[in-house]
């Protein structure tokens, strides 16, 4: 009697198969991201705003080995598999836990060596705002609303939740991960990518992965493929002249889009998230043309650098021409 193989056996039975799926190594992920943001910070028109940000990381990874994650429903994980449709969607599933992380982070970031006095007071107002007030506020921010009063609050309140979403995530086996439609949001949490990146190394070497910018999955896509709308047409990349090749923007002329690709290759150290974030500039010029951005960094949600919008002195070039 003959049995048909589902998709993830057939690649068990491969060798040569590469993993369709990397879960995060949430004991090194935060730590990792602050060490690249202050590499970065060197020299960058946004210096400022991307060592802010290291030490909201610094207070994540100090966070992360605080806190315990419930284990997800069997039978919730089964139904997502049967049809083809995320884990754990962001939104609908948002563990409790993520307030206890959002405390131990404020405790971190004013303490001695936390963030500046000038911010002190936005962070004791977050603490003292009601759970149910904080859990309303999260919840938007999930679904890309960030009302104006809200938006010096917005980048503590992400990074707590994305503490929790990375430890459920890190919970979990590949093999648990559906195969999704469309493939262009995370198959765990159904958010978008904020980036994607060519790994090095093993078995996923010279393989292209997207990166959730809430809980960090990485899920395969082929090369030359738009992370957004999933065409393999008409794709293009552009980078700023004289940068090289590891940041670059992958557009799409069959949805006008486009999504940063960092490249492994090219710099070992480039991190999805932090390169993404670091490079403003390179957003800024594609502002120029008709491409837009397809999904937003979770950590800025201030327009920074606007003084370096006008005369920057660089161009945008195709590294293939």
């Amino acid at each position: 009697m003959q049995r048909i193989l589902q998709p993830g056996e057939i690649e068990a039975l491969d060798h040569t198969s590469f993993p369709r799926i990397l879960l995060p190594q949430v004991s090194s992920l935060f730590a990792e991201r602050a060490a690249r943001l202050r590499q970065l910070a060197n020299g960058n028109p946004i210096a400022d705003y991307l060592l802010f940000v290291a030490q909201i990381m610094d207070a994540q990874h100090k966070a992360a080995a605080t806190i315990e994650i419930s284990v997800p429903d069997a039978e919730l994980m089964a139904r997502a598999q049967e049809h083809s449709m995320p884990l754990l969607p962001a939104v609908d599933t948002i563990d409790p836990a993520w307030q206890a992380v959002l405390d131990n982070m404020l405790d971190t970031l004013q303490g001695s060596e936390g963030l500046p006095a000038p911010l002190q007071p936005l962070l004791k107002e977050l603490r003292a705002l009601a759970p149910e007030t904080r859990a309303d506020i999260a919840k938007k921010l999930l679904q890309k609303e960030v009302a104006a009063r809200h938006v010096g609050m917005a980048p503590f309140i992400m990074a707590a939740l994305q503490v929790t979403f990375a430890k459920r995530s890190a919970s979990l086996r590949a093999r648990d991960v559906p195969y999704t439609d469309p493939a262009s949001i995370c198959p765990i949490c159904a958010s978008e990518p904020v980036a994607s990146i060519i790994r090095i190394g093993g078995k996923v070497a010279g393989h292209r992965y997207a990166h959730c910018g809430t809980c960090a999955c990485e899920w395969h896509m082929v090369r030359i493929k738009c992370t957004h709308c999933e065409s393999t047409k008409g794709i293009h990349y552009q980078g700023l002249e004289g940068a090289g090749e590891e940041v670059l923007a992958e557009t799409c002329d069959e949805c006008g889009s486009y999504r940063k690709i960092v490249n492994q290759e090219k710099n070992p150290m480039v991190e999805p998230l932090a390169d993404d974030l670091a490079s403003l500039m390179l957003d800024l010029l594609m502002s120029e043309t008709q491409f837009q951005r397809a999904s937003a960094n979770p950590l800025l949600f201030v327009a920074v650098a606007e003084e370096q919008s006008g005369e920057t002195g660089n161009e945008l070039v195709d590294p293939a021409a």
